[in-house]
C-alpha cells in the first residue's frame, strides 16, 4: 500500500477550487444586485432558522460535497439572514460591507496570516501599521501614536482600559491587581457610555462599582461642571481616578461630549483621557464635523470602530494609544519560546491576542479604494440623509422628531388624536408601548429596520444611517412606513386610552 500521499478531505486542487470560488462569487454578486428588492429581513422565528438548517441533526459521519454544502449554505445565509448592506436598514450601527473588504478578507484567509509576528506576517504586519497610522490621520490623531486592530468596539475600548491600568496603577496591577499605592482605581463616564465599559471594569478586577456615573445635560452630554465635582469626592475619598470616558457619538442619539472641556479637566489633574469613539469618532475627517471632535487628538487613547463608520466587513476595531510604549506595559509577555526579535513591530507585544487574524487587509483595501475624499463624502451623505430623515419626521402630522446627531435620528409615532394629551404620564407610558410594538412589527414586516432609544423615559424610534447604498427616496419611505404601521397598531391597542 503506498502512504507517500496522505488522503485529507479539506485538501482541493486549484482547478476545484476555481470552480468553487467562481460558482459563489457568482452568487454573491447576484445577491448584492437584488439586495434592494429583498425584504430587510424575513422575521423569522429562531425554532424556523433551527429548522431550516436541521439543528438538531448529528454530525455528519461522513462528509459531502462541497459545490452542495456551499450551495445550500449560501441559500440560506442570503434568503434568511438580516442585511444590513440593505438600503433602508437603519437599525444598530452596523454599516454596509464595503465589496472590495469582502474580497480582501478572502485574500487574507488564502494566506492566514498569524499577525502576531513580524516574522510570521511580515507583509501583513506592516499593512497593519499603514492602516493604524491612516485611521490616525482621518481622526486627526497623532500618526504616530501606538496602535493595533482588534473584533470591534468593545475590544478597542478595553485594549486602551487596559493600557491605562498599568499606566495609571503601575506594573503591581499584573501582577496583585492592587495599584502601587494601594488606592482603590476609578473611572469616571456618563450614563450615556456604552456597556463596554462594565466589562471592562469587571474583567479588568476593578468590579462595576469602581464606575463614577458623571451627570448629563438635556443633550445627553457630559457636564464638565458635573466631572469637576466627580473627580474632588474620588480625590477626597482616597481613590485614584483612573480614567475619564467620554463618547464622541453615543450609540443612543450621536451625542458628542464637550471634548475641548473635558481635555482641559483631565490635563490639569493629570488624568488619563479616553474617547469612545466606535460609533463618531470617523465624522471627525468631516470640513464641518462638530467642533467637539477637533478636541479628540487631546486624548490618551482613542477608540473607533471601522466595520462601523468605515464600512469595513466585520470584525474590524481599532486601538490608539498616544503612548505606544503604555500598549506594551500592559500586555507584553516574553516565554522562552518566542523567539521573534525586537528589531521590528511583533503586534503579541501591544494585544491581548497572541494569534491575531489579518483584520486590517480590508480596511486597507477600503482606504485606498475610496481615498479621503470619498470617505469624505459617504459620511457627510450618511449625516445629509439623518437630517432630511429629521426633517421629514417633524413635518409628519403622526410623528414627533426629538433629536438628530451625526448620522442618527430619534422620533416616535403619536397619533393626531393624543397630540393634546402629551406628557400625561398615562399617555406617555401607552406611547411607549405602542412605539414599542412598532418597533417590532417593523422588524418582522422587512420592509425597514429600525432599533430604539429610551430618552428622558420615553420609547424612541431610532434611525442611524451608515449604509452607501441609502439614498433620499429611503429616507423619505421611512416616516410613511412607520406612520401606516402605527396607525394599525394603534387600531388595536388604543381603543380604551382614546375613548377615554
Amino acid at each position: 500500500m503506498n502512504n507517500a500521499h496522505r488522503l485529507a478531505p479539506l485538501n482541493m486542487d486549484g482547478a476545484s477550487f476555481r470552480d468553487l470560488g467562481h460558482d459563489l462569487v457568482d452568487r454573491i454578486a447576484d445577491f448584492l444586485d437584488g439586495i434592494s428588492a429583498s425584504p430587510v429581513t424575513t422575521g423569522d422565528s429562531p425554532e424556523e432558522v433551527r429548522t431550516l438548517i436541521r439543528a438538531d441533526a448529528p454530525m455528519p459521519r461522513e462528509g459531502r460535497d462541497a459545490a452542495e454544502l456551499l450551495a445550500e449554505s449560501s441559500g440560506w445565509i442570503f434568503d434568511r439572514s438580516l442585511h444590513n448592506g440593505h438600503p433602508r436598514f437603519m437599525g444598530y450601527i452596523t454599516s454596509s460591507a464595503a465589496p472590495i473588504g469582502m474580497l480582501g478578507d478572502m485574500l487574507a484567509a488564502a494566506v492566514n496570516p498569524n499577525v502576531g509576528a513580524w516574522t510570521l506576517s511580515p507583509v501583513a504586519t506592516e499593512i497593519e501599521a499603514q492602516t493604524v497610522r491612516w485611521i490616525a490621520e482621518l481622526l486627526r490623531y497623532p500618526t504616530d501614536a501606538g496602535g493595533l486592530m482588534v473584533s470591534g468596539g468593545n475590544m478597542a475600548n478595553m485594549a486602551c482600559f487596559w493600557a491605562a491600568r498599568v499606566a495609571v496603577g503601575g506594573q503591581s496591577m499584573r501582577a496583585t491587581g492592587r495599584s502601587a499605592d494601594g488606592r482603590p482605581l476609578v473611572v469616571l463616564a456618563s450614563a450615556e457610555t456604552h456597556t463596554w465599559l462594565q466589562k471592562a471594569t469587571d474583567l479588568g478586577g476593578l468590579g462595576t462599582d469602581a464606575i463614577q456615573w458623571v451627570e448629563t445635560d438635556s443633550d445627553l452630554c457630559m457636564k464638565p461642571a458635573a466631572l469637576r465635582a466627580a473627580l474632588d469626592e474620588v480625590e477626597a475619598a482616597g481613590q485614584t481616578p483612573m480614567m475619564v470616558v467620554a463618547s464622541a457619538g453615543s450609540v443612543s442619539t450621536g451625542a458628542v461630549d464637550p471634548l475641548r472641556a473635558i481635555s482641559k479637566i483631565c490635563r490639569d489633574r493629570g488624568v488619563w483621557l479616553h474617547v469612545d469613539g466606535a460609533y463618531g469618532g470617523f465624522a471627525a475627517m468631516l470640513p464641518d464635523a462638530p467642533e467637539e471632535l477637533c478636541y479628540l487628538a487631546l486624548a490618551d487613547s482613542v477608540a473607533v470602530d471601522p466595520h462601523k463608520w468605515l464600512y469595513a466587513p466585520m470584525e474590524a476595531g481599532c486601538a490608539l494609544v498616544r503612548d505606544p510604549e503604555h500598549l506594551r506595559a500592559a500586555f507584553s509577555y516574553h516565554p522562552p519560546y518566542y523567539h521573534f526579535g525586537v528589531e521590528a513591530n511583533n503586534y503579541v507585544d501591544f494585544s491581548p491576542q497572541n494569534s491575531r487574524g489579518f483584520r486590517a487587509l480590508k480596511v486597507w483595501l477600503g482606504l485606498q479604494q475610496a481615498g479621503r475624499e470619498g470617505y469624505e463624502r459617504m459620511l457627510a451623505d450618511d449625516c445629509r440623509l439623518s437630517r432630511l430623515l429629521y426633517r421629514e419626521a417633524e413635518l409628519h402630522p403622526d410623528l414627533e422628531a426629538f433629536g438628530q446627531g451625526l448620522s442618527i435620528t430619534t422620533f416616535r409615532y403619536v397619533p393626531a388624536q393624543l397630540r393634546e394629551r402629551l406628557g400625561d404620564p398615562e399617555t406617555e407610558l401607552y406611547l411607549n408601548d405602542l412605539n414599542k410594538e412598532i418597533q417590532a412589527r417593523l422588524e418582522r414586516g422587512g420592509e425597514i429596520f429600525l432599533s430604539n432609544a429610551v430618552v428622558g423615559g420615553r420609547y424612541l424610534l431610532r434611525g442611524c444611517i451608515v449604509n452607501f447604498r441609502t439614498d433620499e427616496e429611503d429616507v423619505r419611505a421611512i416616516p410613511r412606513v412607520v406612520a401606516r404601521v402605527g396607525a394599525e397598531t394603534h387600531a388595536e391597542l388604543g381603543v380604551a386610552l382614546t375613548d377615554g
